[in-house]
């Protein structure tokens, strides 16, 4: 495993990935006309036009927001599905190349996935040491500010590239192709990509990732399959953490099992604690199996 640190990384990429998201932000923005309409399009800012126009954050990392944004009422909710398509078509282009050179490089990258709190990086962080060993493991940590994950995962032996977001509540197939040409991870390697913490947003992305990994907490309650079965939908496993505090929570294994089940009958679920290290075998048996597998990203 390299010996490039997180900030290094961090600032040898991450003017890259800055640039391509100010990129984003260039080519698809609000015009404003005299008609009343406006709407958002894909084009540089080096035209001439009578009409002013303004910008409206992210556009890839917000396709929500910025469809929402300027559309008359009658047809806005055409215009969003419309400009929805656009923005996801553009990523899963981007993401069967990043399939495509993890494939090259019979590198497995796994998406992880969690609420804010659920401890995805402790998490990481005993895989790292403890499985690292055996496993050639990197990290691409995805958050909106800070370098302090990489950090602390930089700590626990990785290679790690830092991607910040800044309003963004996802990482996307763009960001992760950056993040992997900085990362140069090994032949034969597993990259760990942490996302932005929350349960909606990075369900809708496809990274080129290998498989989708959720992190859930006990703490969460039984029932968050159903108030976000996208994210629960699109997952091959679920990590149910923080098990070491059952004893203090109602919370029962099963029904949320139950409820993952109704809505992904193949998921599979690992009942884990971070801080104890209660299942994490299973885990790490379950990373080694899929490496040692014929690496098909996506497959």
């Amino acid at each position: 495993m390299g010996a490039r640190n997180a900030v290094d990384a961090a600032d040898e990429s991450g003017a890259g990935v800055r640039e391509r998201r100010e990129g984003q932000r260039s080519r698809l923005h609000e015009h404003h006309h005299d008609h009343g309409l406006s709407h958002d399009h894909d084009h540089a800012h080096d035209h001439d036009h009578a009409h002013e126009h303004s910008h409206n954050g992210d556009a890839a990392a917000e396709p929500h927001r910025s469809a929402e944004a300027e559309v008359p009422e009658q047809d806005g909710a055409t215009r969003r599905v419309e400009l929805e398509r656009e923005v996801l078509a553009k990523n899963d282009t981007l993401a069967e190349r990043n399939r495509q050179w993890l494939n090259e490089r019979a590198v497995l990258a796994l998406n992880l996935m969690s609420s804010p709190g659920a401890g995805k990086t402790t998490l990481l962080e005993r895989t790292l040491a403890e499985s690292g060993a055996t496993v050639p493991l990197a990290v691409i940590e995805g958050d909106q500010e800070t370098l302090r994950d990489s950090e602390r995962l930089r700590r626990a032996g990785a290679d790690v590239v830092q991607i910040n977001t800044g309003a963004g509540c996802h990482l996307d197939a763009e960001m992760l192709a950056g993040g992997l040409r900085a990362l140069a991870p090994a032949v034969g390697s597993v990259v760990l990509v942490e996302n932005v913490g929350n349960l909606v947003c990075p369900a809708l992305f496809d990274l080129g990732e290998y498989a989708k990994v959720v992190i859930a907490a006990v703490t969460e309650g039984e029932d968050k399959p159903l108030k976000y079965p996208n994210m629960f939908a699109s997952t091959d496993l679920v990590l149910l953490n923080k098990t070491d505090l059952l004893p203090h929570l109602s919370f029962e294994v099963e029904r949320f099992a139950e409820y993952a089940r109704r809505i992904n009958p193949e998921v599979e679920i690992l009942p884990v604690s971070a801080t104890t290290g209660e299942g994490l075998s299973t885990w790490y048996d379950w990373l080694a199996g899929h490496l040692s597998a014929p690496v098909r990203q996506g497959a």
